[in-house]
């Protein structure tokens, strides 16, 4: 009985372990090094804390939030998109609603709460502490998004982890090691992250 017991043991753990060589081989290492967005913009999101300031004219300067819409509203302009454009943009356009009541108006508009679209979002799932949506900054790197996230819970199989990103209009997923990271410094594994990244954080077995 204890012999089967044994022989019983010693299946689950190649089973086990035959299963993390298998994650390991489905799935190439992700390049340390990415190629980050050339001259990347901030673009608005819906969420967003907008501060719109038109110049010589304080009663129509305000803070606005970008509606689940993708559009904001403002006195003397209404149901305008704001999703999807730089904040530079999405000034010219506030002008141009705005010409037709002040002349020649000028306006800046600044970001103050960043949430951004979800096509920029870096999204966490699985056993990360703290599972979320994470608006992407320029230079992120897999330190910088784990640190957001507040790292793993205890059942985390961080180097069993995956990273999902969008490559020349298709879905590809890589391997990385978050546990030779955050539990022995190793900086080769601190990757680089970009826009629309998917990390996902799976499950130990025991």
């Amino acid at each position: 009985m204890e012999r089967n017991s044994s022989s019983r043991y010693l299946f689950i753990i190649m089973a086990v372990f035959m299963g993390f060589l298998n994650a390991c081989a489905k799935y190439p290492p992700l390049n340390p090094q990415a190629e980050p967005p050339a001259d990347y913009t901030y673009i608005i999101g819906p969420g967003d804390e907008l501060e719109m300031f038109v110049w010589g004219n304080p009663e129509i300067t305000r803070s606005v939030t970008v509606r689940p819409d993708g559009k904001i509203s403002a006195p003397l302009v209404e149901e305008l998109p704001a999703t999807g454009k730089t904040p530079y943009q999405l000034a010219r356009d506030i002008e141009k609603e705005l010409s037709r009541y002040i002349r020649s108006p000028l306006v800046t508009v600044i970001v103050s709460g960043f949430v951004g679209p979800y096509s920029e979002q870096i999204r966490v799932v699985g056993e990360a502490a703290n599972p979320q949506s994470v608006p992407y900054r320029e230079h992120m790197t897999l330190l910088d998004l784990m640190i957001a996230v507040g790292g793993m819970t205890e059942f985390a199989a961080g180097n069993r982890a995956t990273i999902v990103r969008r490559i020349n209009g298709q879905q590809r997923q890589f391997l990385v090691r978050i546990d030779d990271l955050l539990k022995d410094g190793d900086i080769t594994a601190n990757v680089d992250i970009l826009p629309g990244d998917i990390l996902i954080i799976p499950e130990a077995f025991f």
